[in-house]
C-alpha cells in the first residue's frame, strides 16, 4: 500500500504574529514553524500502517525551500520519502491541484491530509484533492482501519460519530483522534541521521492559477481591562453584568 501524507508548514501557535507592508504580508521574522498539528496526527497514523501492514509512506508539501526542515522532520519520524512542490502555498485550490497532480502520477492508495491547517483554517484542500482525482473522501476522520482494498473510518458529525465503510483509493481529512497526542512521535537521533539519506524530491509546479488572494490581515482586538469584584459584594457584580456587560 502506498500512502501520501500532506504536510503543511505552519507557524507555532506560541509565536508572536506580526504583519508588514500595510498589514498585507505575514512577517516571518522570529517565527518558529512546525508540522501542522492535524497533519502530524495523520503522519503518525501512516507510521502505524507502515509498521502493521508494510505501507510505503511519502510526505508532500507545497512551498519554498524554507519548508524543507519540516519535511526533514517528517522523514526523521519515519516517512520513506518526501516531495516538495516548489511554489508558494497561498490558495487552497491551487495547493489541491498541485497535490492532486502528484497523487495521480504516484498511484497512491491512501492520501492523508489534515482537516485544516492552523494558519488559514480553510478546511478545503482534502476534499478538493479527492474531487480532482475521483477518490472517496472522509472528512473529520478520527479513526481509520485498512483491510486489503477496503477501509473503515470513523468521523465526527454534529452530535456524535459516524462509522463509514468504503474502498481505496481514499482521501481523508484527519484530526485529533486519528491518533492521540500521547502517540505523536519525537524524532530520535537515529531517525534524524537516517533522514539525511532519504530522498527529498523537488518538483516544478503545474500551472494552477490562484482563485483567491489575501488583501489584508487584522489582529484580534486586545483583551479589555478586567474588573475585580469582591465576593462579598454580589449586588455590585449583578449591576455590572446587567448594566455594563449586558449579559443578564
Amino acid at each position: 500500500m502506498k500512502i501520501l501524507v500532506c504536510i503543511s508548514h505552519v507557524p507555532d501557535t506560541t509565536s508572536k504574529i506580526n504583519f508588514t507592508e500595510g498589514d498585507s504580508k505575514f512577517d516571518t521574522n522570529g517565527v518558529q514553524f512546525v508540522i501542522n498539528p492535524n497533519d502530524e496526527f495523520g503522519l503518525t497514523r501512516a507510521m502505524w500502517l507502515k509498521e502493521k501492514q508494510g505501507a510505503n509512506v511519502t510526505v508532500v508539501n507545497v512551498g519554498g525551500a524554507e519548508t524543507e526542515p519540516t519535511l526533514r522532520k517528517a522523514l526523521a519520524i519515519g516517512a520513506d520519502g518526501a516531495i516538495r512542490i516548489n511554489t508558494a502555498a497561498t490558495d487552497g485550490f491551487s495547493v489541491a491541484k498541485q497535490i492532486a497532480h502528484v497523487a495521480k502520477d504516484g498511484g497512491y492508495d491512501l492520501i492523508i491530509a489534515g482537516r485544516e491547517s492552523i494558519d488559514y483554517n480553510g478546511g478545503m484542500v482534502p476534499g478538493m484533492i479527492a474531487a480532482l482525482i475521483s477518490a472517496n473522501f472522509v472528512n473529520n476522520c478520527i479513526n481509520l482501519e485498512i483491510d486489503g482494498n477496503n477501509a473503515t473510518a470513523i468521523r465526527e458529525i454534529d452530535g456524535g460519530k459516524e462509522t463509514i465503510s468504503t474502498s481505496l483509493p481514499l482521501v481523508i481529512g484527519g484530526q485529533k483522534g486519528l491518533v492521540e497526542e500521547s502517540e505523536l512521535r519525537i524524532p530520535n537521533m537515529r531517525g534524524i541521521m537516517m533522514a539525511r539519506q532519504k530522498p527529498l524530491n523537488i518538483l516544478d509546479p503545474i500551472d494552477a492559477n490562484n482563485e483567491t488572494t489575501s488583501v489584508k490581515f487584522e489582529k484580534p482586538a486586545p483583551k479589555g481591562a478586567v474588573k475585580l469584584v469582591s465576593e462579598d459584594n454580589l449586588d455590585h457584580l449583578i449591576s455590572l453584568l446587567h448594566n455594563e456587560a449586558k449579559v443578564i
